[in-house]
C-alpha cells in the first residue's frame, strides 16, 4: 500500500474511502483486490486506533455465537433486520479464515468472543497487508475540506462524480465510501464528519447517543455505593417492560460515579432516559429461602450471612442502610428478611445519565438504514455514495459484534462497487 503520497492537483480513482478504521481498511482491501483503483483517506495520525485499543489491546475481532440466520438478535437500531444480508454473506468464519491465512493466533475467551492471542497490532498489520495486496493508495493524516457531486446522465440511469478536496489536493471518483465511524472516544479522533456528509446529501439520520457505556447516578443517591468502586460480581440486569424488556447475565462493576462492566455496557444500548434498571444481585439463588434457613440455624450478623453469597463490602453496604438488618440474623424479623431478599433479587435504580462519548465503545443511531440498500450499502437516492460500519444505524452487542458488522458491511460495499464498471481515467 502506498502511504503518505503527495497528491497531484487532481487525481482520479474508482473509489475514495474516507476513514481508515476497521470498516474502511477492510473495504479498501476488498475493493482493491477486486481490481478497483482505491484511495483511502483518514485525518488521524495513526491508522485503526479503535482496533488498537479494543479488547484490552488484543481486539475482540468477532463472535462465534453470531447466528447468521438471525443476526439481528445481537444488533440494535431502528431496523436491526437490515444487517442480515451483509452478515450472512460475510460471516465470523470468513474473517477467521483470513486470520488463518495470515498465521495470526487467536483465542475464545467468553461467550464466543474471539481475541488476537498476541496483540491487536497483528489485526492492523493484516488489514494493511490486505490493502497492499489490493494496491490501495493511502493518505494519512489527510483532512477532507469539501465534498461535491456532479451528476451525469447515462443509458443505465443516474450516475456522477465526486470531487473530494483535501489538504493534499483534489481527487475525483464515481464512488465515495463513508467509513468514518461514530462519535465515541473523541480522544482517538472520532468526529461527526460522516453525519455531516450524510446531511449534505440528504440522507436522514437517527438520533445519536452513546452506546456500550457506563451509567451514572445522582451523587446523593449513589453515596452508599460509591465506596464499592472496583467491586465486581455476576448479575442479571434488565430494563424495559413486556415486549421491550431486555436482560443480560453478565458481570457488574461498581465505579465512583455509577455502574459499569459488561452487564451495564450491554444494557446501556437498550436503556432509555428516566427509566429504571432492575438488577438481580444473586441470580439463580432463592434468597428468601437462604435467609430463612440461616435465621433458623445461625446467630451471625445478617451482613455476615450475606457475605457467604456476595462480596463482603456489598453485604456491609446493603445492611448498613437498614437499622433492622444490623443485628444477628436470628433476631431479624421475617418481614425485614423477606424485604431484603426482594431488594437483592430486584434492585431497582434509575440512572441519571451515562459517561458519554468519552467512555462509550460505540455510537447508537446514525445514517438511517431506510436510505441505504442492505445488499450494497449504497444510498438509494444518491448514486455512488456508500455508508458502512458504525456511521450506520446498526449497533452490535458487546463482544465482537460491532467489528463483525464492520467487516460484513465493508465486504458488501466492496463487492457491489466491483460489480460496476471501473470509471477512473
Amino acid at each position: 500500500m502506498t502511504e503518505n503520497t503527495i497528491a497531484s492537483s487532481s487525481s482520479s480513482y474508482d473509489a475514495v474511502i474516507i476513514g481508515a478504521g476497521a470498516a474502511g481498511l477492510f473495504c479498501a482491501a476488498q475493493a482493491g483486490q477486486q481490481g478497483l483503483k482505491v484511495l483511502l483517506i483518514d485525518h488521524a495520525e495513526k491508522v485503526a486506533e479503535k482496533i488498537r485499543i479494543s479488547g484490552g489491546g488484543r481486539c475482540n475481532f468477532t463472535n462465534r455465537d453470531l447466528d447468521v440466520r438471525a443476526p439481528h438478535k445481537h444488533y440494535v437500531g431502528q431496523n436491526p433486520q437490515f444487517c442480515r444480508s451483509a452478515l450472512s454473506r460475510y460471516t465470523p468464519a470468513d474473517f477467521i479464515a483470513l486470520l488463518d491465512k495470515h498465521g495470526i493466533a487467536y483465542e475464545e475467551k467468553h461467550k464466543g468472543q474471539l481475541f488476537a492471542q498476541r496483540s491487536a497490532e497483528d489485526i492492523i498489520r493484516m488489514l494493511l497487508a490486505e490493502c497492499a495486496a489490493g494496491g490501495v493508495e493511502h493518505w494519512q493524516p489527510c483532512s477532507v475540506k469539501k465534498v461535491t457531486f456532479s451528476a451525469l446522465s447515462t443509458d443505465t440511469g443516474s450516475a456522477g462524480s465526486y470531487a473530494i478536496q483535501t489538504d493534499r489536493g483534489t481527487v475525483t471518483a464515481p464512488r465515495l465510501v463513508i467509513a468514518t465511524g461514530g462519535l465515541s472516544i473523541p480522544k482517538i479522533g472520532a468526529t461527526d464528519f460522516g453525519y455531516r456528509i450524510a446531511q449534505q446529501f440528504k440522507l436522514p439520520l437517527i438520533e445519536r447517543r452513546a452506546g456500550l457505556v457506563p451509567l451514572t447516578f445522582d451523587g446523593d443517591a449513589w453515596k452508599p455505593y460509591a465506596q464499592l468502586a472496583g467491586l465486581a460480581l455476576p448479575v442479571e440486569i434488565s430494563t424495559g417492560s413486556k415486549k421491550e424488556r431486555m436482560s443480560f447475565l453478565e458481570d457488574l462493576l461498581f465505579t465512583h460515579r455509577g455502574l459499569s462492566g459488561p452487564a451495564v455496557l450491554q444494557i446501556s444500548s437498550y436503556w432509555k432516559d428516566n427509566t429504571p434498571l432492575h438488577i438481580n444481585l444473586l441470580p439463580g439463588t432463592d434468597m428468601t429461602e437462604v435467609l430463612q434457613q440461616a435465621k433458623a440455624r445461625s446467630r451471625k450478623l445478617v451482613a455476615n450471612e450475606l457475605a457467604a453469597h456476595m462480596p463482603t463490602r456489598l453485604a456491609d453496604a446493603w445492611t448498613s442502610q437498614q437499622p433492622e438488618l444490623q443485628r444477628p440474623i436470628n433476631e431479624a424479623s421475617d418481614k425485614a428478611l423477606t424485604r431484603l431478599a426482594e431488594q437483592l433479587s430486584r434492585w431497582e435504580i434509575t440512572p441519571n445519565g451515562s459517561e458519554g462519548y468519552k467512555k462509550a465503545e460505540v455510537t447508537l443511531g446514525g445514517v438511517d438504514t431506510k436510505a441505504l440498500s442492505q445488499q450494497t450499502m449504497e444510498a438509494k437516492n444518491q448514486p455512488g455514495l456508500y455508508c458502512i460500519g458504525e456511521v450506520v444505524d446498526i449497533t452490535g452487542w458487546l463482544g465482537g459484534y460491532n467489528f463483525q458488522w464492520a467487516w460484513a458491511s465493508a465486504f458488501a460495499c466492496a463487492q457491489a462497487m466491483a460489480q460496476q464498471p471501473a470509471q477512473a481515467q
